[in-house]
């Protein structure tokens, strides 16, 4: 169960969740590639076996870390808050009241755009701005924020 699923108070609803783009994965699987190959090659050389071997155990490592430090992001759009995590072993979060949300922005570069990524800038009010880099959909994570708050304010 992820953290915004067992963080919901009574009467909250998710709306919209998003997270890391894909793009993070690149260079971890370029890389585990990469010693992977290597691996493969020093495995059937002859007296590098255990050489070889540990290059691809450290190339799947690349790819695993890679891949959980996508999945430690979430961020989540809810009828009551934003909820960000970011983090595995050390985590930081940021849990702002829709009441509270004093700007959210959104700066994406050409590639960005092309992708689907950029960064995501919260700012609470009277709070110092919160960035978050490379998230998916940055643009509908920040039109959701403004819809919540819109319907929280004509209530």
């Amino acid at each position: 169960m992820s953290y915004v699923e067992t963080n919901l108070i009574p009467g909250e609803q998710v709306f919209y969740k998003t997270g890391l783009h894909w793009s993070v994965l690149v260079g971890p699987v370029l890389f585990g590639a990469i010693f992977g190959l290597v691996g493969l090659f020093l495995l059937f050389a002859g007296d590098t076996r255990i050489v070889g071997f540990l290059f691809l155990v450290f190339a799947g490592l690349l790819i695993l870390l890679g891949y959980l430090a996508r999945k430690a992001t979430e961020m989540a759009v809810t009828n009551k808050r934003i909820i960000i995590k970011v983090g595995l072993l050390s985590r930081r979060t940021l849990e702002l009241l829709l009441s509270k949300v004093e700007s959210i922005g959104v700066e994406e570069s050409l590639v960005g755009r092309m992708l689907g990524y950029g960064s995501v800038v919260v700012r609470g009010t009277g709070g110092t701005p919160e960035r978050f880099n490379t998230i998916a959909h940055p643009i509908e994570f920040r039109k959701q924020v403004q819809q919540r708050v819109e319907e929280r304010e004509q209530k």
